[in-house]
C-alpha cells in the first residue's frame, strides 16, 4: 500500500513538473506592437497596445502565463471614440495604459491628432468600451493609480512627470497638477507608472526617446506627491551600453511592471530588430523580462538590465493558445481583430459576401492622408510569405487592386493588376519611395483572376504572380531598407494591406483569400 501511495505522489510530482518551463522566446507579441501595459485580474492577464493612424484603435491581448497571449478584440472600435482624420504615421493614438480597479477595466491614451488625453472603461473587456472620457492634464502616455477609493493619473506635460487627482468615470480633475520627477535628465522622459511595494510608491519611466538610445528608469518616494529619488543603478533596462551593443534587439524601453499570481515579478517593453544594418520594419514589438523584486529594495530587470531572444527563465505553466490557420477564407460575417484600416474607415466599401472580401475602389489611393479602401494585417517576421488572389471588375483604365507592403503614405510597395481601354489586363510592380515613384516592372497577363505573392527575409522583399493558383513566378526584388523606419519614419511598422483605388468608383476587387505564414 505504502507503494502504491508513493508512486501515486511520484506521478503527481512529475505531471506537476511537465506544466513548469524553463524559457521562452521573445518578442512575446512580434510585429508593429509597442508601447504595452498590462494588467491582472485574477490569474488572466490583458495587454494593450498603442496603434498611431490604424482603425480600429489600441489592439487588446489575453493571456494565463504572460509568455503566451491572444488578442480578443480592441479598445476602440467607434469613429466616436476615436477620429483619425488626416492622422499620418506620427498621429493618432500614442501610448495606453491599462488598468483593473473593483470590477471595472480602464485604458486611457492619447489622440494627438484629437483633443489629447482621454479614457474608456468597460467591465467585460471583450466587449464595447465606453464612450471617451476627456481629461483636462496634459502630455503624452498618462496613466492611472488607483488606492483607497481614489484615483491618480500621471502623464508627461512640460517636459516632466506631473501627478493628480481625477475621477476616472467623469474625468474630472480634482486636485492641481505636481511635477514630480524630471527623470535622470535623458531626452523624453514618458511612459510614467506608478506602483506601491513595501510602503513604497515607485515610479517608473522612460527616457532617451524611443530609438537606440531608450531606457528605462525608476525612483521611488514614500507619499504619492513626492520628492522621488531617482534609483542609483539607473537605468534598470536599456541596450544603449557595450553589454548590448551587438545584440538583435535594440532600443529597449517604454515598460510595465506586473507582479504575476504567484508572486513573481515581470516586465513588459517594447523593443525592435534590426534587419539590415542599422534598419528596422516591424515596427516597435512587445517584450517580456523577468525581474528580481527584493524586500525595500530596487527592480533588477533580468540580472544585467538587458533581455535577449531566448530567455532562459522560469515561466508560470504555460498556457498556449491554438495557432490560427495560415489563411483567412473571408467567408466569415466578419474579421479577425488583427485587421486594420488606414484611419477611420468607410465601412461600406468593405463587403463579405460570404465567399470574397469586396472592396469598392474609391480615387482615394495610398499616399493619401485620407482613408483609401484598404485593410491589412502586420507583418510580425523578418521571413514571411504572404499572398491573395483577386479579381479586378468594372476596370477602367488606370484603376488598380492589389497588395502593398505599407510603411508610410509616401513609402510603399504595391504589386497590383490593372487594365487598359482595350481590356489588356496587366500585373505592375511599383514602389513609392518618398518624392521617388516609378514602375519596376508591367508584364501582361491574360483576364481573370491572378494570385499576388510576397516573400521577405532580411535584405529584401520578392514579388511574384501566378495565373493558375501554382507556381509563381518572381517579378522582381526590391531592398528593405528604403521602407524602414530610419528611411520612411513614422512611429508604426509594416502592414501587409489589400487594397483598390477607382478615378470613377466604379471598380471593385474581390480577394478570395489572405495567406501569411512566418518562416522564423
Amino acid at each position: 500500500m505504502k507503494k502504491i501511495i508513493l508512486s501515486i505522489f511520484i506521478m503527481m510530482g512529475l505531471a506537476n513538473l511537465s506544466h513548469a518551463q524553463q524559457g521562452y522566446q521573445n518578442p512575446i507579441i512580434p510585429g508593429f506592437h509597442p508601447d504595452p501595459s498590462v494588467c491582472r485580474v485574477g490569474e488572466d492577464y490583458y495587454l494593450v497596445n498603442s496603434s498611431f493612424c490604424y482603425f480600429p484603435g489600441v489592439p487588446l491581448f489575453h493571456s494565463k502565463d504572460l509568455v503566451n497571449w491572444e488578442q480578443i478584440g480592441n479598445c476602440l472600435t467607434r469613429e466616436s471614440q476615436v477620429k483619425l482624420t488626416n492622422a499620418g504615421t506620427w498621429g493618432g493614438i500614442y501610448a495606453p495604459t491599462i488598468r483593473y480597479n473593483e470590477g471595472v477595466f480602464y485604458m486611457i491614451t492619447t489622440n494627438v491628432s484629437d483633443k489629447g488625453n482621454f479614457l474608456v472603461h468597460t467591465t467585460d473587456p471583450r466587449g464595447e468600451w465606453s464612450e471617451p472620457v476627456w481629461i483636462k492634464q496634459g502630455g503624452i502616455d498618462p496613466s492611472l493609480y488607483f488606492e483607497n477609493g481614489k484615483c491618480y493619473l500621471v502623464s508627461n506635460p512640460d517636459v516632466g512627470i506631473y501627478l493628480c487627482e481625477i475621477n476616472p468615470m467623469t474625468g474630472e480633475q480634482l486636485s492641481e497638477s505636481k511635477r514630480i520627477w524630471n527623470g535622470t535628465g535623458g531626452r523624453h522622459p514618458e511612459g510614467p507608472h506608478i506602483y506601491k511595494k513595501d510602503g513604497w510608491y515607485y515610479l517608473l519611466i522612460s527616457e532617451g526617446g524611443t530609438e537606440y538610445g531608450h531606457k528605462v528608469t525608476i525612483a521611488r518616494s514614500r507619499d504619492i506627491d513626492g520628492p522621488y529619488e531617482g534609483n542609483p543603478a539607473n537605468p534598470i533596462l536599456t541596450h544603449i551600453n557595450k553589454n548590448a551593443q551587438n545584440s538583435p534587439i535594440q532600443g529597449t524601453g517604454h515598460a510595465d511592471l506586473i507582479e504575476a499570481h504567484d508572486g513573481s515579478w515581470w516586465m513588459v517593453c517594447l523593443a525592435f530588430r534590426p534587419q539590415t544594418g542599422s534598419h528596422h520594419l516591424l515596427g516597435r514589438e512587445t517584450f517580456i523580462a523577468p525581474v528580481r523584486w527584493d524586500k525595500n529594495a530596487w527592480p533588477v530587470v533580468n540580472g544585467d538590465g538587458t533581455i535577449a531572444l531566448q530567455m532562459d527563465a522560469p515561466t508560470l505553466p504555460q498556457q498556449p493558445f491554438v495557432s490560427k490557420a495560415p489563411r483567412t477564407t473571408f467567408n466569415t460575417e466578419k474579421l479577425g481583430p488583427e485587421w486594420i484600416y488606414l484611419r477611420n474607415p468607410k465601412q461600406e466599401n468593405y463587403i463579405l459576401n460570404g465567399k470574397t472580401l469586396r472592396l469598392k475602389a474609391t480615387p482615394v489611393n495610398l499616399n493619401s492622408m485620407d482613408s483609401p479602401t484598404f485593410i491589412g494585417r502586420r507583418q510580425q517576421h523578418i521571413d514571411f510569405t504572404a499572398a491573395t488572389s483577386v479579381e479586378l471588375q468594372k476596370g477602367q483604365p488606370q484603376d488598380e487592386a492589389g497588395i502593398t507592403v505599407f510603411m508610410v503614405n509616401h513609402s510603399h510597395y504595391d504589386l497590383f493588376i490593372r487594365q487598359d481601354a482595350k481590356g489588356q489586363q496587366s500585373i505592375v510592380l511599383r514602389y513609392q519611395l518618398g518624392e521617388l515613384k516609378h514602375i519596376e516592372k508591367e508584364i501582361n497577363i491574360p483576364q481573370g483572376k491572378v494570385q499576388l505573392q510576397v516573400k521577405g527575409n532580411n535584405e529584401f522583399y520578392s514579388f511574384g504572380y501566378s495565373t493558375t493558383g501554382n507556381k509563381f513566378q518572381e517579378i522582381a526584388k526590391m531592398n528593405t531598407r528604403y521602407l524602414s523606419t530610419e528611411t520612411a519614419g513614422g512611429f508604426t511598422g509594416i502592414i501587409l494591406g489589400l487594397y483598390a483605388v477607382s478615378a470613377s468608383s466604379k471598380a471593385q476587387a474581390d480577394f478570395d483569400y489572405f495567406d501569411y505564414q512566418g518562416n522564423e
